[in-house]
């Protein structure tokens, strides 16, 4: 009995030594702990000062939600934003030792910029997270008359999974999957009874979907279509790109006489429109209609009273799915997007 007692107490004596032994140096405190504060200058010049601490921290990494980043051993940096308007910033820090991160924290920060570009009157900058903004857009839902009246193949929804705002721009996706008797979902934007102008510059950086049968446009329709019907509202495409013909951009303008098939229209080619981001643009006046692809002119009409287009128009997003103009749908699609930075309209 004295032996097995004596072998107990040797090894609850060693395993005491153990545990004695794995606590030895953890005398600092744990890391993690941040703090985060910010202070938005009130002038409207987009500077915001950030500070951070954090447990046995060295440096600290910003991402300050506008694609750009610092570094600091202090944890304080100041960073001016440069987009015009209010905007939600989502900033992203972490706080690391000499081996390894420590922490990782996000947190917000809204900035009021004032406006630096002439003549700004209406913009959306695609900055906050989640749904578009219902101030600015409708969803357009269902499948049209006839599928839009081109026979497209899309089932335009306010689903999350077909437009959503993430990191600064505006993803509208297309999808195949079967729903509500449609073989592909996608979404369809429209500022009608939100927001509508008469003459102007309109500017939109965009990259496109890749893909046979996509068809992404950014264009316009007058704000009496509801009672006058089209073509006669006119509409203006600022941008329409078929992903059975790419990099090739089509701006056109539809109204009684050149509708259809037999639009005012013309071409021009674009590189890498669906890996890289590119500027569609329209200037608008009693006088003319120029349409630009990064500000090489290929559109540009006489415009008169005899022609529609002298009148409020409102602005549309979307990415259809076949139809007159996609065409024919590759077998192998699955989903693609158009991310939209930005859509500024300009006073004239």
């Amino acid at each position: 009995m004295k032996k097995i007692l004596f072998v107990l107490s040797s090894i609850a004596l060693l395993m005491s030594c153990e545990k004695d032994e794995s606590t030895v140096g953890l005398t600092a405190p744990l890391p993690g702990n941040m703090l985060i504060s910010t202070v938005v200058s009130d002038s409207g010049t987009g500077v915001v000062s950030f500070k951070a601490t954090a447990n046995n921290a060295t440096t600290y990494a910003f991402e300050f939600g506008d694609g750009t980043t610092a570094n600091s051993t202090t944890g304080e940096v100041e960073h001016t934003y440069a987009k015009p308007g209010t905007n939600t910033y989502f900033v992203t820090i972490t706080a690391s030792d000499a081996s390894s991160v420590l922490v990782k924290k996000t947190t917000s920060v809204t900035v009021n910029v004032k406006s630096s570009i002439p003549g700004l009157v209406w913009a959306d900058e695609f900055n906050v997270n989640g749904a578009p903004n219902p101030s600015n857009w409708t969803f357009e839902i269902g499948t049209g008359s006839n599928g839009w009246g081109n026979g497209e193949l899309q089932y335009y929804t306010n689903r999350s999974q077909n437009a959503t705002v993430q990191n600064g721009v505006l993803k509208i996706t297309a999808i195949k999957e079967n729903f509500s008797g449609s073989a592909y979902t996608s979404a369809r934007m429209i500022t009608k009874e939100k927001f509508d102008f008469k003459y102007g510059r309109v500017e939109v950086r965009a990259k496109l979907p890749v893909g046979a049968g996509t068809w992404p446009a950014i264009w316009m329709l007058g704000a009496d279509i509801s009672t006058v019907g089209w073509p006669a509202c006119g509409e203006i495409d600022i941008m329409e790109h078929r992903g059975n013909d790419p990099n090739k951009i089509h701006g056109s303008l539809h109204y009684p006489g050149r509708s259809g098939g037999n639009p005012v229209t013309n071409t021009t080619v674009v590189s890498n429109v669906s890996s890289e981001f590119h500027v569609y643009k329209l200037e608008w006046t009693a006088e003319s209609i120029k349409i630009y692809a990064d500000d090489k002119l290929y559109l540009n009409v006489a415009n008169s009273q005899a022609i529609p287009f002298n009148k409020n128009f409102f602005c549309i997003l979307n990415v259809a799915m076949g139809g007159a103009f996609g065409g024919a749908v590759d077998p192998a699609f699955t989903s693609s997007s158009m991310e939209v930075d930005y859509i500024r309209v300009f006073s004239k």
